[in-house]
């Protein structure tokens, strides 16, 4: 149940979402000195002695509770009424870039793999996603080289365009409908069979262009009350970088306040101290893009002030989204649906 004083509430219910499944990592600082034959300095911030990193199993890990129980989101319905509505993450797509030398071995491994089976089990085919993911990975490796330096040369200068992108170590990209998939920590566990670094690799260690998207997916509300069936029914992607590149890079819910949602619910309360708790050890990693499907706008982007700045939020993470993937030349079956289904 939430307070009176929600009423005065500065915040949206997709900003509650978003900070609800924003995932916190532990992190440490890496001094590049020490090993510099270990990273690319290329895909580092320019001019720094050390560098904030964290250890990808560790962002997987984060999506286990998640993927059993679901993630909690409070929303404000009205009249001093709240539920937590909960989530299900999927991975939508996924694209990981190395150096040569863990690109290599994990073809070298699957190599070896693939020639212990019979012709029959190697030509079968779970889903589609699998043959669908790597045809598309050679579209973007070679979209990259051609096109994407040339649009973001003010950025890169005079990178090798190789250097820059790396080379392709995991594409998956998902295409069964969503009560077919199933949730993100099994589906880490069954990539992570056929590429081991999975659990080894470091923020530092993948290129810039490295990224994921989860879909998450409505499945319960508590209490199970729920005003309206079509306001509760939205899904979302939300987009996160894997790489250290981008730590000192602005995000949209840096400077968002939620003190005042605190007092408001208590279910937030975990969210708060955890946001607290991220400023010394953790690291959070807020999606950079988002798209939303079945999304009603007067509830979810209305706040107390307007739904003016919700809208704009929604708006430029939606343009990010769509601006990485033309520069990557990515074909990303559920973006492509959301945004024919329900566009801004």
């Amino acid at each position: 149940m939430a307070s009176s004083s929600c009423s005065g509430n500065s915040l949206s219910n997709v900003d509650r979402f978003v900070l609800s499944v924003t995932p916190e990592v532990p992190s440490h600082n890496l001094v590049l000195q020490s090993c510099s034959h270990e990273v690319n300095n290329q895909w580092l911030p320019l001019a720094k002695d050390t560098i904030e990193c964290f250890e990808l199993k560790d962002l997987w890990n984060c999506y286990g509770k998640w993927s059993a129980l679901g993630a909690g989101t409070p929303m404000l319905l009205g009249n001093s009424h709240a539920l937590t509505q909960y989530y299900v993450p999927c991975l939508s797509s996924i694209q990981i870039y190395t150096s040569k030398s863990v690109a290599a071995s994990s073809r070298n491994k699957k190599e070896d793999s693939d020639a212990a089976e019979s012709e029959f089990d190697s030509s079968s085919d779970d889903s589609g996603s699998d043959s669908s993911s790597r045809s598309l990975s050679n579209n973007s490796s070679k979209a990259w080289d051609a096109t994407s330096l040339d649009s973001s040369s003010d950025q890169l200068g005079s990178w090798p365009t190789r250097d820059m992108l790396g080379y392709l170590y995991l594409q998956y990209t998902e295409t069964l409908p969503p009560w077919l998939r199933v949730p993100f920590a099994l589906k880490i566990s069954e990539l992570a069979k056929s590429h081991p670094a999975l659990m080894t690799l470091k923020s530092v260690d993948v290129s810039p262009a490295s990224w994921m998207a989860v879909a998450w997916y409505p499945i319960y509300s508590i209490p199970n009350h729920q005003p309206s069936e079509k306001e509760l029914s939205a899904c979302f992607l939300t987009y996160h970088t894997l790489s250290s590149s981008f730590q000192d890079c602005k995000n949209t819910y840096d400077d968002i306040d939620i003190g005042k949602d605190i007092d408001c619910f208590e279910e937030w309360a975990g969210v708060g101290k955890k946001s607290k708790e991220n400023k010394s050890g953790f690291k959070s990693l807020p999606p950079f893009g988002m798209a939303s499907y079945k999304m009603q706008k007067p509830f979810w982007l209305s706040s107390s002030s307007s739904s003016e700045s919700g809208n704009e939020r929604m708006s430029d993470m939606y343009s990010a989204a769509e601006s990485w993937l033309k520069q990557l030349n990515v074909h990303h079956h559920d973006f492509n649906f959301f945004s024919l289904q329900s566009p801004l």
